[in-house]
């Protein structure tokens, strides 16, 4: 649903002279900064793109800098050129020394009457500032790259939401403010794994106000089947 109205805002135009507006023009730098981070553009194309995105006056000038790019979440993210985690390896099972350090490809995220996504392979950084109102925001960190060892994902959201997702085996500390609002924590795979030694600390701060922000330990599906998988084939042996 998401990704349906995501594109109905970013693509749909009957007229392509239409002047493009300040929040279709970052809606579309959204787009670029997605596919860079999953390796769908190689940076000095992203940089032209990105370019050209904030310049673009129309709605036919926005449109084909992202025709052949998926709309974020709508699509698999491939293993980026050089990623330390091989195709078709159980990301629940990498070494997080592959997995920390690099060069950050997004450290922020905004939303105004829309919405913004990070998932798959990227690479958050250090630290991660996002902001909604009258919006929604998802920070899926289960198959990303960390900048640092320890990263800060600092939510505010007014009448708005925001959801940080992390894998079970990642030290995880929320202590945001909710008012008017929630600013919780779930574990909802608490009997598939603990906090690795040398697993990422990440910490979740910020605001919620008249909104929520959310920060659970969930596997995603692949993850969790694959460790019932491996939990079956130990009792067989």
């Amino acid at each position: 649903m998401f990704a349906l109205l995501y594109r109905l805002l970013v693509m749909t135009s009957e007229r392509p002279d239409m002047r493009a507006s300040d929040a279709e023009r970052e809606r579309i730098a959204e787009t670029l900064r997605e596919a860079v981070a999953e390796g769908r553009l190689e940076m000095d194309e992203f940089e032209q793109r990105l370019d050209a995105a904030y310049k673009a006056r129309t709605h036919g000038e926005l449109e084909p800098l992202i025709d052949d790019l998926p709309v974020p979440g709508g699509a698999v993210a491939p293993v980026r050129a050089g990623s330390s985690v091989p195709a078709g390896r159980s990301v629940a099972s990498a070494d997080w020394s592959q997995r920390i350090g690099g060069p950050a490809t997004s450290t922020g995220g905004f939303a105004f009457w829309s919405g913004f996504s990070r998932k798959g392979r990227w690479t958050v950084g250090r630290v991660f500032n996002a902001f909604v109102m009258w919006g929604g925001g998802e920070i899926d960190l289960r198959e990303a790259c960390f900048e640092d060892r320890e990263v800060v994902i600092r939510c505010y959201a007014i009448m708005g939401g925001i959801q940080v997702k992390v894998s079970p085996d990642v030290h995880l500390q929320v202590n945001g403010v909710g008012v008017m609002g929630g600013f919780d924590e779930q574990s909802k795979d608490a009997d598939f794994g603990a906090p690795a030694p040398d697993a990422p600390r990440v910490r979740v701060t910020g605001l919620a106000l008249m909104g929520g922000v959310g920060a659970v330990r969930k596997w995603t599906k692949s993850q969790r089947q694959r460790l019932k998988d491996a939990g079956r084939k130990q009792l067989e042996d």
